[in-house]
């Protein structure tokens, strides 16, 4: 077990390098990356915002239940959910999800053509098909997954107040006086880069099981399972190392 983890970290790697070579034409990339932006950004952009939703108003409903009766001012609420959904929440649920559609996605897509022989079609026209695989739905995810992490920022915190204040857990000046309460910028800085750091965990992984996808539809169906839970294993061991060297 231990030598084929060797085995594919070190075509992973490989692969990695080849993907990362000169674009043989640079308008057809160009138009690979748009296409891609639009299926990864807009095609995710509803499932993002409704689980976002949801995640901040659980949040909120789950803190003001276990702070009730206490010392704690109300407004609290409002602070730890701002905190929650920036530096945790938002990113890690957001390519969590996304490595399920999207990641299970790419691998299908990629797996297909290496088993309808397109990939070997075009390595004989002497394509590097690593780069035009990859680097378009790398470079897209790379910008795209951030702005789905920054929109479900925003819905989290607005399906907060939606949840609290009309149903009165607390009031609207409450809650607006928790999200301005010590904000530290830094928060941010840590939720942008864990969502590329993610971004590109997600993709890479589920590029390479769809390019290595062996014969059969069997195959292809494990390539897509595996591109999802390696890709969130490694997302969720990628945020706590993130988060010591982040935060020490």
């Amino acid at each position: 077990m231990l030598l084929g983890t060797f085995k594919h970290f070190g075509r992973y790697i490989l692969l990695l390098r080849q993907a990362m070579g000169r674009p043989d034409n640079v308008r057809i990339y160009w138009k690979e990356t748009l296409r891609q932006m639009d299926d990864i950004g807009i095609g995710s952009l509803v499932i993002v915002c409704l689980i976002a939703v949801f995640i901040g108003a659980v949040t909120a409903v789950q803190f003001s239940y276990q702070l009730g009766g206490q010392l704690i001012p109300r407004y609290y609420i409002g602070y730890i959910v701002r905190d929650m959904t920036i530096i945790e929440l938002a990113p890690t649920f957001t390519c969590l999800v996304l490595a399920g559609k999207v990641g299970s996605n790419i691998a299908s897509e990629i797996g297909g053509m290496r088993q309808k022989e397109h990939i070997d079609a075009m390595e004989i026209m002497g394509v590097n098909t690593a780069a035009f695989l990859i680097m378009p739905r790398l470079v897209a995810a790379l910008v795209v997954i951030p702005m789905l992490v920054c929109i479900a920022a925003f819905v989290s915190i607005g399906g907060a107040y939606v949840a609290s204040v009309p149903t009165g857990l607390f009031s609207s000046a409450e809650f607006v006086k928790g999200l301005r309460y010590v904000f530290e910028p830094y928060n941010v800085t840590m939720m942008l880069v864990k969502s590329v750091v993610f971004a590109f965990i997600l993709t890479t992984v589920a590029c390479y099981q769809g390019y290595y996808v062996q014969r059969g539809s069997i195959e292809l169906g494990k390539a897509s399972t595996n591109a999802v839970v390696f890709g969130d294993v490694l997302i969720l061991v990628a945020d706590y190392l993130i988060a010591v060297v982040l935060t020490s």
